[in-house]
C-alpha cells in the first residue's frame, strides 16, 4: 500500500511539489516566527527575573485622607468639616517588622535567598550636571544571591561597594550622560541634608536602558545614613528555588502582614499581556499558513480521486476493500506531511540561524547586537506535528470519498 501511494504521488510531480512547498513554507514560517518572538520574550523575562528578584516585599504606602486624621484627633461622634482635606503619603514608606519577615523567609524551604533593601529617589551631581536617580541600598553578598548583578559588571565587582565607605556601582549609560568615570566622585542627595560624596567603584550594564541610565547601587548602611533612616528598609527582594512558584508564594505572603507582596509576573502584568498577544498572533499566522497548505492537499487529493477512478475500480475488482482505498489516499497525505515537515524543519533551522546573524543594535543592548533567536527543540517538535496533523486532516475527506466509490458506479460513469 505504501509503495502504491508513492507511485500515485510521483505520477503527478507538479501538484505534489506545490503541495510540499506549501507545507515546507508553513513549517518554516512557524519555526522562524516562534524563534524570533520567543527569543525576545526569553530575554525580557530573563531581565525581569534575574536582574531583580522573584518576589518583592514592599512597604505598603498609606495615603492620608480626612478619615485618617478624624479618627486620630477627634471623637467619632464629632462631625469634622475640612476646608482643605489632608492628602499625600503618610510618613516614609518602610517595612515595620523586617526581622520577622527575614526569619519567616529563612524558615521557608521554597525561599533560596532574601536581601533587605532601601530604595529611595535622589539626585546625582557631577560638576554642573545633575540627574535624577533611583538609589538601591543593599548588602552586597545578599543582593548577589537574589539577582545576577555580578554577571552584568563591566568594570570592577559589585562587592566592591562593601558595607560602608560611600562607594557605589552605576550603569555605563549613567556615566556617559553625567560625563563621569570610574574611580571619580559624584554627589548624591535625597533631599535631606547636604549632598554627600560617593566614589564610583564599579560599572554595570543590565541591558535595559532605563536602568542603566538611572539606577545606582550603594551599601545599605551608607544609604540609610544618607536618607537619615537608620535601620529601616523599604523592600525585601526574595529569590525562590523554583521561579514557577512565585505567584502562589506571593499570594500566600500577602495574607500574612500589611506589607505589599508581589511576584515578578504580577508586577509586570502589562508586559506579560503583550507576550500573550504575541503568542496569539504567532499561532494565528502559522495556523493560517497551514490551513492554506491543507486546502492544497485536499484539492490535489480530490483531483487525484477523480483522475484515478479507473484505477480505483480495478483495485476494488481485484479484492481491495473500501478501507484499503481510503488508506491508500490517507497514506499519501501522511507522506506529504512527513516529507514536507522534515524539509520545513531544516529550512526553518537555516532561516533561524540566518536571523541570529542579523545585527540589530550597535551596542550590547537587548542581550547583544544580534537578533535574539531561540533554538528550542519543542519549537521544532510542534512545527513537525502541526505539519503532519494538517496534512493528515486534509487528506481524510478525499480518502473517505475514495473509499465510498463502487466499481459498478465508476464503470457506469466512464461509459456514460
Amino acid at each position: 500500500m505504501f509503495f502504491l501511494a508513492i507511485r500515485h504521488l510521483l505520477s503527478r510531480k507538479k501538484q505534489t511539489s506545490l503541495t510540499l512547498l506549501g507545507i515546507v513554507l508553513g513549517t518554516a514560517a512557524y519555526i522562524a516566527i516562534s524563534a524570533m518572538m520567543l527569543g525576545f520574550q526569553t530575554f525580557i523575562i530573563d531581565q525581569l527575573v534575574n536582574n531583580d528578584s522573584h518576589i518583592r516585599i514592599q512597604a505598603r504606602e498609606e495615603i492620608l485622607t480626612d478619615r485618617t486624621l478624624n479618627t486620630a484627633f477627634f471623637d467619632p461622634a464629632i462631625w469634622v468639616h475640612w476646608l482643605k482635606p489632608p492628602a499625600g503619603r503618610k510618613d516614609n514608606a518602610y517595612i515595620l517588622a523586617p526581622r520577622a519577615w527575614l526569619d519567616r523567609l529563612e524558615a521557608d524551604d521554597r525561599v533560596s535567598a532574601a536581601s533587605p533593601q532601601l530604595i529611595v529617589q535622589g539626585i546625582a551631581s557631577y560638576g554642573k550636571l545633575t540627574l535624577g536617580v533611583s538609589i538601591v541600598g543593599a548588602e552586597p553578598e545578599k543582593q548577589k544571591s537574589v539577582s545576577n548583578i555580578e554577571a552584568s559588571m563591566l568594570m570592577g565587582k559589585y562587592s566592591d561597594i562593601g558595607s560602608n565607605g560611600n562607594r557605589i556601582a552605576v550603569g555605563d549609560s549613567f556615566l556617559k550622560k553625567l560625563g563621569a568615570a570610574k574611580d571619580e566622585t559624584i554627589l548624591l542627595t535625597v533631599g535631606k541634608g547636604l549632598p554627600q560624596p560617593f566614589r564610583v567603584v564599579s560599572v554595570f550594564h543590565l541591558g535595559v536602558k532605563a536602568l542603566d541610565e538611572s539606577r545606582i547601587f550603594a551599601a545599605l548602611g551608607d544609604l540609610q545614613k544618607l536618607n537619615q533612616t537608620p535601620s529601616r528598609i523599604s523592600d525585601i527582594a526574595v529569590r525562590l528555588t523554583d521561579v514557577k512558584m512565585a505567584s502562589d508564594v506571593a499570594s500566600t505572603y500577602n495574607l500574612i502582614g500589611q506589607e505589599k507582596v508581589q511576584s515578578w509576573d504580577q508586577s509586570n502584568e502589562g508586559i506579560m499581556s503583550v507576550f500573550t498577544t504575541q503568542d496569539i498572533v504567532r499561532n494565528s499566522m502559522t495556523v493560517s499558513i497551514l490551513i492554506v497548505a491543507g486546502f492544497g492537499i485536499y484539492n490535489i487529493l480530490s483531483l487525484a480521486v477523480t483522475h484515478k477512478r479507473r484505477e480505483i475500480a480495478i483495485l476494488r475488482s481485484i479484492g481491495f476493500e473500501p478501507r484499503d482505498i481510503s488508506n491508500l489516499f490517507l497514506i499519501q497525505g501522511i507522506i506529504l506531511g512527513l516529507i514536507g515537515g522534515a524539509i520545513g524543519l531544516a529550512f526553518g533551522l537555516c532561516v533561524s540561524y540566518a536571523m541570529s546573524l542579523l545585527e540589530v543594535s550597535a551596542d550590547r543592548g537587548l542581550g547583544g547586537n544580534h537578533m535574539l533567536v531561540v533554538f528550542d527543540i519543542m519549537i521544532y517538535v510542534k512545527a513537525f506535528f502541526l505539519a503532519l496533523l494538517s496534512s493528515s486532516f486534509a487528506s481524510f475527506f478525499p480518502a473517505r470519498a475514495a473509499g465510498k466509490l463502487e466499481p459498478i458506479d465508476i464503470l457506469r460513469g466512464e461509459n456514460s
